[in-house]
């Protein structure tokens, strides 16, 4: 090999090596950005909880997102707090109520595909609420048109309809 072949190896492996340490620096950082958006998310909804009696909050307290298609899925969270005196065991789903405004070809169940993480069980001890927080999330890909869907969230306890709340989801 000539000289000049060496060379030009030993730069390559010298750009690899730097691009795999910057590839894995970056990852770091945008994990460390979410695990302080997260606990942002959980210190604002116990700011909510805050107020005597209140069942259910739920971040952003508007309860209006926006979704651009194709992007990364994005989404609310919500929080409950057990206001009996017993330790009970809750559920919750989320469902599309409304896809009116989305014409005529889509459906309640084209709008409850999106959802991720929309269902789920969990128990609270009384007065103790669910920490950290359930996030339900819409996978929106570039077929679905855009429009405004109603969601609604529902929250059981013991079978019993215990509180509920609507989102709002424009997909733009």
């Amino acid at each position: 090999m000539s000289v000049g072949t060496m060379v030009t190896l030993v730069l390559l492996m010298v750009f690899l090596v730097l691009g795999i340490f910057f590839i894995q620096r970056v990852a770091r950082l945008g994990l460390n950005a979410v695990d302080t958006i997260d606990s942002q998310v959980q210190s604002e909804i116990q700011k909510l909880f805050a107020e005597e009696g209140t069942k259910l909050a739920v971040y952003p307290t508007s309860r209006d997102l926006v979704v651009k298609r194709g992007d990364t899925p994005k989404g609310f969270a919500f929080s409950v707090r057990n206001t009996g005196v017993e330790s009970a065991d809750f559920s919750y789903t989320t469902e599309a109520s409304d896809v009116s405004r989305c014409g005529s070809t889509f459906t309640k169940e084209d709008g409850d595909n999106l959802l991720l993480g929309g269902v789920g069980t969990f128990s609270l001890g009384p007065g103790s609420s669910l920490d950290p927080a359930r996030i339900v999330k819409f996978v929106i890909d570039d077929s679905v048109p855009p429009c405004t869907i109603i969601y609604d969230l529902e929250i059981s306890s013991n079978d019993v309809p215990y509180t509920s709340a609507d989102i709002f989801v424009t997909i733009k």
